[in-house]
């Protein structure tokens, strides 16, 4: 049989779908570009997917509620993913924006449930009480399957946990940023997660495309640092020196520095799965084979820090 993705004229093009293999989850969002052969490629990309073990997958909706279809077990399924533009009835953590939220997104694609529904930024004018209550609603009614949150700080986390046990619904998950260069997670959250049974997915394990070869020689004219309102030429340039002995170190292991950064990133037992973006196939391909290598001498975690630390610190 022949895939699409065998076909140069209809190779892949930027993320419009999750992707997955073993414990690492892709994503990405490509509401534009309606053209034929961007439809093409959406297909080759899950065909491609699939062929691979890879089943979960985003579409964009309000956020910070967020929906995602895929279970804990990472059997397959659809994910929805809330894209950031702000519903009717606000943008943070009440009943009502949740909830319809909710609602619209599976009327916009069909489905009648998800697999997990996520708060994904604390609400500081909302009792966490009325937006995990929302969470539990939504799973009570048949819309959810379980129930998650994305960037709570250690201490709300454990509050959150705390509320939905007794309401019934175990908080299954939590989505924080996490990267060789952000790891804010460690002073606190990884140990309240472990302590709690959750599991945790970070996003964004390449810091925005940081941790890979795209930068290393500077940034390029045209690319996402130079009109991303999230990534910028001077976190780039702050960020260099780090990177390339990061990049360095991945060598000696013989992996790429993606590679590296995914492996190191699943390295804790306290981490369930990775979230990882790419825009081909063969970017998929080559942040699969992170899997092929994860674990790490002691040595090499030491060199490492040593690495972050004297080329500006470990990040935040």
């Amino acid at each position: 049989m022949r895939f699409p993705e065998d076909d140069p004229e209809t190779a892949p093009g930027p993320p419009s779908v999750h992707r997955r293999a073993g414990s690492i989850r892709g994503h990405g969002l490509s509401p534009v570009r309606p053209q034929r052969t961007q439809a093409a490629r959406a297909v080759a990309r899950l065909l491609a997917q699939f062929r691979r073990g890879v089943a979960s997958r985003n579409a964009a909706g309000d956020r910070p509620a967020s929906v995602r279809s895929g279970d804990h077990s990472f059997r397959p399924g659809q994910q929805l993913r809330p894209a950031l533009r702000p519903g009717p009835y606000g943008d943070l953590g009440s009943r009502k924006y949740l909830l319809a939220s909710l609602d619209r997104s599976l009327k916009r694609l069909g489905l009648d449930y998800v697999d997990i529904f996520y708060s994904h930024r604390l609400d500081p004018d909302t009792p966490l009480e009325e937006t995990l209550g929302a969470l539990d609603t939504a799973v009570r009614q048949g819309k959810a399957l379980y129930a998650g949150i994305s960037s709570y700080p250690p201490a709300e986390t454990r509050q959150a946990a705390a509320i939905l046990r007794g309401l019934g619904t175990p908080l299954l998950i939590h989505q924080p940023s996490y990267s060789l260069l952000n790891r804010w997670i460690e002073d606190g959250l990884l140990d309240v997660l472990g302590e709690e049974g959750i599991g945790c997915i970070p996003f964004s394990p390449l810091a925005q495309g940081q941790l890979t070869d795209r930068y290393l020689n500077g940034v390029p004219a045209g690319s996402r640092a130079t009109n991303s309102p999230f990534l910028g030429v001077d976190e780039i340039d702050k960020n260099l020196p780090r990177v390339r002995g990061l990049n360095e170190i991945a060598a000696r292991r013989g992996q790429t520095l993606a590679q590296m950064a995914l492996a190191w990133v699943l390295r804790d037992p306290r981490v369930t799965s990775a979230i990882i973006g790419a825009s081909s196939v063969k970017q998929l391909e080559d942040n699969v084979r992170a899997l092929d290598k994860l674990d790490f001498e002691p040595s090499e975690l030491a060199e490492i820090d040593r690495c972050l630390a004297a080329r500006g610190g470990k990040g935040g």
